[in-house]
């Protein structure tokens, strides 16, 4: 372990033991350090497993509970400090001349070096980064957790700054034990559901906090890795690649609390945030532009400009003339922050109508300043301000909506037979609706989302709001029915613009994926979309219900195939498409590392762009801190430019054909091995005794419920769900089941390590599943598998894991599993025994409350206990579903 990292671990451990012992007393501490001695000790085969249950099931369930949130409370703070060690360690690397490997300065260095300067450029200018923030249910902390953590963040920074005197190290000290103090008496759980407005304001403290203060930085390096001698002296080359997506508050699949008027709200506070930072940040440049007119002149029309501004409102200009006298460019910059205030505040008679009206005032005012010779505060932080209204805009993220290819069919029927049964004998059907007695609630809520996005549009602009996703797309009449609806729901009116975004996600539907786009292509109103975007086309490609329905081997594979399937029916329509992978966080829903995973799509599919959904605790885990958010972002920018790198897909395509019959291979065993074991008689039932998939939902860690409908049925189970009940039972099974059946199947290790090292598709699959692996414990795996009485299932179930940490272990070359990734491996190895901790106290809740518990006090104890442990495990794990 680093020495600051240690260094960090030993005194954040240090100081929780002695809020335990403030709290409940040297005899809580004791029992707190009882139970870490046996896991370890247990670890090393020096005590049996037997013992450490002992112990835990002898404690009284309040006791119980504090240990839980002790092991729980550590680590946060673990977390905490590697996170903080992993910014040590990129400013470390970042410290010399050569750029860092995976930034934007190190690929432009190679691109420019392999493809010429003409190539780069246009990269370059097709170059899009989309990530789209959701609100899927992932994110177990609380966000008074979260805001404590963030406070010990701040204060273990100051421990790091080689200038602190004693006498300052020891008030950071005081402090920590005091923040620490609070974090421990902090809830773990939450007392009430999440309602959509509250994940819309969580995810605003991610942007409040890092994304707006980032962007410009990470444009910045690039502009400065394209031509550094001149940088911040001249009109940028960096383009703004990056745009912001957000479901949250837009997706209604399956969730009845989003509604129409929660998606109104929900721009509503997207945009009074933004706003409110271009206001902050456009004073702040203004008040600081302090250059006089004798030094820089402003040019003749920024002076319009501002006789403009005198004539239409006097007094308010007057106001700002008087505080800066001789500084027309601090004026318009103070004018122009008086109109972002008066937008956000809906003063009509001063605001901007769209963000396009400010960003003119900026480049006026950069212009005139680069005119006058003064290019640093032209091209400096005033460019910076600019590059964040190209990215924001004043909606800060596009408010994508999302349905069920299913609600629309409800509607649809629903409006065409009352219009049936209202239409007189020989007239044709109206546009709308002639049922006196008025549609449904359910389709009014249909129709009413339609009529708030045409709201939104003439508010904010077409770019806030036009992108409608339909789950579960199984034909081009799913997509015509979202256009029929919006004609209707409007009545008459212009229905607002609408780009429908089809999202395959099962087997059947990727397979007929070209057939339905050719079905689409013949819609009117998808016909018209293509002549107004230059034939841009979005698909959408659901990684967790398709990983959840098909294994994780033949979903991975299908999913390519789709890919390249989609390049070239896109080549040959001439249509520039855009893929949107619906990705989750954990592994067992198509998480990973961002960067490699773009690298590992099919030749064509990338073209420039990358479009994915980042969810839950993922949003915080690289969004929550500046250094790692522009690591990441520098990351997957990167991937995305080699990608479309002739060189990259070259590669991909030969990896692809010369492996493609082991590929078959794998898939199709691998998928009969997955599909045996969720197929056996009893499964279902089994999974929910020997999990607790049920009693996550206690969590209430998001506003969607667990299930799209009210069966039990496992095909309705969310992948969320399914996944994190799996992670927490210590298996991590929807990561790796069937990957070694089709290892097996191939039964040829040396053309399996053949294609391990040539195709980057299959390296992420088995560099994925060893991460799974890895985070797998099978001694207490099988302690849960017992509490459901099925030994062929446990058995099954063992046996494969068995056979895939063989398998993996041998076509990697590995001798134990990430062996290759010191770090990642160290980290996994330490928190074990902890993470065991956990794990036991959530076997005692779980196995009582299987064997049935009478007393209804007792069980809502046990039930707190079982919570308190899946919050736990989970940040011991870091990954939920």
């Amino acid at each position: 372990m680093p020495p600051p990292l240690r260094r960090d671990v030993r005194l954040l451990g240090e100081l929780l033991g002695s809020v335990l012992a403030e709290y409940g007393g040297p005899e809580l501490l004791a029992d707190v350090e009882r139970l870490r001695h046996a896991v370890i000790a247990a670890r090393r085969g020096e005590v049996e497993d037997d013992e450490v249950a002992a112990l835990v099931n002898g404690w009284p369930l309040e006791r119980a509970e504090l240990v839980a949130r002790a092991f729980t409370v550590y680590f946060h703070l673990v977390n905490l400090a590697e996170e903080h060690q992993r910014i040590r360690t990129l400013r470390e690397r970042d410290s010399g001349d050569a750029p860092l490997r995976e930034s934007l300065a190190a690929t432009v260095e190679e691109i420019r070096a392999e493809q010429g300067e003409r190539r780069l450029r246009d990269l370059l200018d097709g170059l899009e980064l989309h990530p789209v923030l959701t609100a899927h249910p992932t994110e177990a902390r609380r966000r008074a957790v979260v805001a404590a953590i963030q406070r010990v963040s701040g204060l273990l920074e100051r421990l790091d700054d080689p200038r602190r005197s004693a006498t300052e190290e020891a008030e950071t000290h005081r402090r920590l034990l005091e923040e620490i103090d609070v974090l421990w008496r902090t809830a773990q759980l939450r007392s009430a559901r999440l309602d959509p407005l509250d994940e819309v304001r969580t995810a605003m403290g991610v942007f409040d906090g890092t994304l707006f203060r980032v962007v410009p930085t990470i444009y910045r390096a690039l502009d400065t890795a394209l031509a550094p001698d001149d940088a911040g002296r001249r009109p940028p080359r960096a383009p703004s690649f990056l745009r912001f997506g957000s479901w949250i508050g837009g997706d209604r699949d399956g969730n009845p609390h989003v509604t129409a008027k929660i998606t109104r709200e929900a721009l509503g506070i997207q945009a009074d945030h933004v706003l409110r930072a271009l206001e902050v940040a456009t004073t702040g440049i203004g008040r600081r532009l302090t250059a006089h007119e004798s030094t820089a002149p402003p040019d003749p029309d920024l002076r319009r400009a501002l006789t403009a501004a005198e004539a239409a409102h006097p007094e308010r200009l007057a106001e700002i003339v008087k505080r800066s006298p001789g500084e027309p460019h601090r004026q318009v910059l103070l004018y122009a922050a008086e109109r972002i205030r008066a937008t956000r505040e809906r003063d009509a008679d001063l605001a901007y109508r769209r963000a396009e009206e400010l960003l003119a005032d900026l480049r006026l005012v950069q212009d005139s300043l680069a005119r006058a010779g003064v290019a640093r505060q032209a091209y400096g932080e005033l460019q910076h301000l600019i590059w964040q209204v190209e990215t924001f805009g004043f909606h800060l993220a596009e408010l994508e909506i999302r349905q069920h290819s299913a609600a629309h069919d409800r509607a649809l029927a629903e409006l065409r037979a009352d219009a049936a049964r209202a239409k007189p004998a020989g007239v044709s059907e109206p546009t709308g609706s002639s049922d006196q007695a008025g549609p449904s609630e359910q389709t009014e809520e249909v129709l009413a989302t339609f009529r708030v996005i045409a709201a939104l549009q003439e508010r904010f602009g077409v770019d806030a709001c036009h992108r409608y996703v339909v789950s579960f797309t199984r034909s081009a009449d799913d997509v015509a029915a979202v256009y029929e609806l919006a004609e209707r729901a409007l009545d008459g009116s212009p229905p607002p613009v609408l780009d429908v975004v089809p999202l395959f996600e099962t087997g059947e539907d990727l397979a007929r994926v070209p057939e339905i786009l050719d079905g689409m292509l013949r819609l009117e109103p998808v016909r018209r979309r293509l002549e107004g975007t230059g034939r841009r086309l979005e698909v959408m490609l659901g990684y967790s219900d398709s990983t959840k329905e098909l294994g994780p081997v033949t979903a991975t594979l299908r999913l390519y195939d789709a890919q390249a399937e989609l390049a070239a029916w896109a080549a040959r329509r001439g249509v520039r498409l855009t893929l949107f992978h619906g990705r989750g966080g954990a592994l067992g829903r198509g998480g990973g590392p961002a960067n490699r995973a773009v690298l590992a799509q099919a030749p064509g599919s990338v073209a420039g762009g990358f479009k994915v959904t980042e969810q839950g605790e993922v949003i915080f885990a690289r969004y929550g801190q500046p250094a790692i958010a522009r690591r990441h972002v520098e990351q997957v920018a990167s991937a995305v430019l080699l990608a479309a790198t002739p060189a990259v897909e070259e590669r991909a395509a030969a990896a692809a054909a010369r492996f493609r019959d082991l590929a078959a291979t794998m898939d199709a065993a691998g998928y009969a091995a997955y599909r045996e074991l969720v197929e056996t008689e009893g499964f279902a039932e089994w999974f929910g005794l020997v999990s607790p998939l049920e009693e996550i939902s206690g969590l209430r860690i998001g506003s969607r419920p667990a299930r799209r409908t009210a069966t039990r049925d496992l095909a309705d189970l969310r992948a969320i769900p399914w996944v994190f009940a799996w992670s927490q039972m210590r298996l991590n099974l929807p990561g790796w089941y069937g990957l070694g059946s089709g290892l097996d199947a191939v039964d040829d290790v040396e053309a399996l390590r053949e294609a391990y090292r040539e195709w980057p598709l299959l390296a992420s699959l088995l560099d994925n599943a060893e991460m799974s692996l890895a985070k797998t414990d099978r001694h207490i795996a099988a302690r849960y598998l017992s509490l459901g009485d099925r030994s062929d299932l446990t058995e099954k179930v063992l046996a494969e894991y068995d056979k895939t940490a063989g398998l993996v272990l041998a076509v990697t070359g590995h001798s134990r599993l990430l062996e290759n990734r010191r770090v990642l491996s160290q980290a996994v190895e330490l928190r074990n025994p902890y993470v065991d901790a956990l794990s036991y106290l959530q076997l005692r809740a779980l196995t009582a409350m299987r064997a049935g518990v009478a007393d209804e006090a007792e069980r809502a104890r046990l039930e707190g206990l079982l919570l308190l442990t899946v919050n736990g495990v989970a940040a011991g794990l870091q990954n939920t579903g």
